[in-house]
């Protein structure tokens, strides 16, 4: 047990023995009047052993009492195990051109926005969500966070962009995931670099659970680094990755600054990443389809130990006591202590 406000536990144990000693001078002269008057008092109880406890029994009670009280006022804090839903989710979209294309309505970019803006609104405040955009290069538009309505928007903000870089968005998705873990560095929004660390030990796919990447692409790779490198390195981690396939595997033709460009769903790319990291294939083959997958994706309920404050809990038995060591006085001594 740790204690908020040691100083005001430490000020009330130091007054208690204070006031047990005033209790006792009390004590003396009560029973020096009544036996001076002539009249003694007749609910004293006897000098037995019944009549000791009688005597006692209500003062220690109230000590017992005001001691609880001086440990509430230090405000007291306990740990204990709290069952929680956890999970760090990086939403990793793909926004290159190809995305705008129109064989999942009203576009591919589009039908995957409104599916993850679902899944985002479905999920508890313990669950942090980041979002990471990446056509040619891959950025972190938002930091995890389980402020849902700054994650819908930055939803809201994708737009489809230029080429396709797989791995630059699972790059960005780890470090993202790093950032959640540990917290915002000083450096974050500088041009400042961390020292470098030693390449991490593998550990079994999916054991950094329940952290997870879901990459939304239609697999069409077209720039560096590959994407199986990269997806290598997140399974040594232990960081899963659940890949949505958007799009149709027969595709459509987009125009794209007039240039007539045809483009179709490439499912052995996403499914290679998703063997890698242990993760899982999901084909979208419709808006439907993405809702369906994002219900499928689940976090993991742990128990957290939490620290929580025992101030009331305290206070509460210190009440009892008194009330019954008052109680007790007034049954026995014909009044309080």
């Amino acid at each position: 047990m740790t204690f908020l406000w040691p100083a005001g536990l430490l000020i009330a144990l130091l007054l208690i023995p204070l006031g047990y000693l005033l209790y006792v001078r009390l004590d003396r002269r009560r029973a020096a009047a009544a036996a001076t008057s002539g009249f003694p008092i007749t609910t004293r109880p006897a000098a037995t052993t019944s009549g000791k406890v009688r005597r006692t029994l209500p003062a220690l009670l109230f000590i017992v009492g005001l001691g609880l009280m001086a440990i509430a006022l230090g405000r007291p804090q306990g740990t204990i195990d709290v069952p929680r839903q956890v999970g760090t989710v990086i939403l990793a979209f793909d926004v290159s051109g190809s995305m705008a294309a129109t064989d999942l309505q009203p576009t591919r970019m589009d039908a995957a926005k409104a599916a993850a803006k679902d899944f985002v609104e479905k999920q508890p405040a313990s669950v942090v969500i980041g979002v990471v955009a990446f056509s040619d290069s891959g950025i972190s538009v938002q930091a995890p966070t389980n402020d849902q309505a700054t994650v819908l928007g930055a939803i809201d903000r994708l737009t489809p962009q230029k080429g396709t870089s797989l791995g630059q968005g699972i790059q960005a998705s780890l470090a993202a995931i790093a950032l959640a873990e540990a917290g915002t560095p000083a450096y974050y929004y500088s041009n400042a670099s961390p020292s470098p660390t030693p390449s991490p030990t593998p550990v079994p796919a999916g054991y950094h659970a329940p952290a997870v990447i879901v990459l939304l692409s239609d697999g069409e790779n077209n720039e560096n680094p590959d994407p199986a490198t990269v997806a290598q390195a997140a399974a040594d981690q232990g960081i899963r990755i659940d890949t949505v396939g958007i799009g149709t595997p027969g595709g459509t033709t987009l125009d794209l600054n007039g240039f007539k460009v045809h483009t179709q769903l490439n499912e052995a790319e996403l499914q290679g990443i998703s063997q890698v990291t242990d993760g899982t294939y999901y084909a979208a083959a419709s808006t439907a389809d993405l809702v369906s997958i994002y219900d499928n994706i689940d976090t993991k309920l742990i128990v957290k130990p939490e620290d929580i404050e025992l101030t009331g809990v305290v206070a509460g038995a210190s009440l009892l006591v008194l009330l019954v060591g008052g109680i007790a006085s007034l049954l026995w001594l014909g009044r309080l202590p």
